[in-house]
């Protein structure tokens, strides 16, 4: 009786945990110094832990000032978290690009790391399809002590809206 109760448990929890993870959202950590000092400000080796919610790429429904994670463009194995500082039609006045000025093309946004000296980037790969965003970054949810709602974040006054 326990052992079918188990299984059963099992059989039915797997795949609605994958569906959620999938389809709604999760816990991720964050590594490295890109996002100082949004997160892992304390260079004592700690990370933050964050929740993306996959909820709002649906529709696309991100915003300059916004933190995603994505897909990089350089490495299809790494996950990146990154801020959108430009959308689709905006015009950008790059750092480090090969182009010193750019407009940011239809389906795509221009992201960046709140370090930017030490961040791997649109400055570094160009604009981003935003296919390859995975989720939106909504809380730091560890360590407890700096738990949090992430809101839209500002953005670089090199950024001209085409709207």
């Amino acid at each position: 009786m326990l052992k079918s109760s188990l299984l059963r448990s099992v059989l039915l929890g797997i795949p609605i945990g994958v569906t959620f993870f999938d389809s709604i959202g999760y816990v991720a950590r964050v590594e490295g110094v890109s996002m100082q000092p949004t997160f892992n400000p304390d260079t004592e080796g700690s990370s933050d832990f964050v929740y993306l919610d996959r909820l709002p790429l649906r529709n696309y429904s991100i915003e300059r000032g916004d933190v995603v994670s994505l897909i990089s463009p350089k490495n299809p194995r790494d996950v990146l978290i990154k801020r959108v500082v430009a959308l689709e039609g905006d015009l950008v006045v790059t750092k480090r690009y090969k182009k010193p000025l750019l407009r940011v093309p239809k389906g795509h946004c221009w992201v960046e790391g709140d370090n930017s000296g030490r961040s791997l980037d649109s400055n570094e790969f160009g604009p981003v399809s935003l296919g390859l965003l995975t989720a939106k970054c909504t809380f730091i949810v560890w360590p407890l002590s700096r738990f949090k709602h992430l809101s839209a974040g500002e953005v670089p006054k090199a950024i001209y809206s085409a709207y």
